[in-house]
């Protein structure tokens, strides 16, 4: 099942690095991402997307299935999602997922009205849905899933006007595996 758009992000904290359990938190009340896939040559294509996450932890994009993004799913089947903090300080969180391309009808409509949801900030309309339908139709639509199965996180820093007497604090983040639980 798709998750409605949260009402409030999760709050990043300052002091510490996210918990497991908060990764997954931050995932599942932001919406849009750096998608990121390897290249044949250069290095990799990066575009901004909307994502809608699942209740069994699966992200979801729509792209045409002629794009490089399903194209490079087809192909390699890793991709990263730089899920992106919409508040300042910024923080973000990097998912590393396995994908794969979804044609069913349904569920490409479904997330793409999940996307408009996201997009305005409100939920669509059920009259909304037939042109949905169509711009699904006519621009050749797919789903990517993504099964996240790590995480890295990069918590959020600042500097205000530039005095050097505010601490900003550093540390090393890791990169942990998606279900991993919160330490005891």
């Amino acid at each position: 099942m798709l998750l409605p758009l949260a009402p409030e992000p999760f709050t990043v904290p300052t002091d510490r690095d996210m918990l497991p359990s908060e990764r997954r938190q931050f995932v599942q009340t932001h919406r849009t991402c750096v998608y990121g896939y390897r290249r044949r040559q250069d290095g990799p294509a990066m575009s901004i997307v909307y994502y809608v996450p699942t209740d069994d932890d699966e992200l979801l994009v729509s792209t045409m299935a002629g794009r490089g993004k399903a194209r490079a799913v087809a192909r390699d089947g890793k991709v990263s999602l730089c899920v992106l903090d919409e508040r300042w300080p910024f923080a973000y969180l990097q998912v590393y997922a396995d994908a794969e391309i979804e044609h069913d009808h349904n569920l490409i409509v479904d997330v793409m009205m999940a996307v408009g949801d996201r997009m305005s900030g409100q939920p669509l309309t059920d009259d909304a849905r037939p042109v949905v339908e169509a711009m699904a139709i006519e621009e050749n639509r797919v789903v990517v899933r993504c099964r996240p199965y790590a995480t890295f996180a990069q918590p959020p820093r600042h500097l205000h006007h530039n005095d050097q007497d505010e601490k900003i604090t550093h540390w090393v983040s890791g990169t942990i595996p998606w279900n991993a639980p919160d330490p005891t």
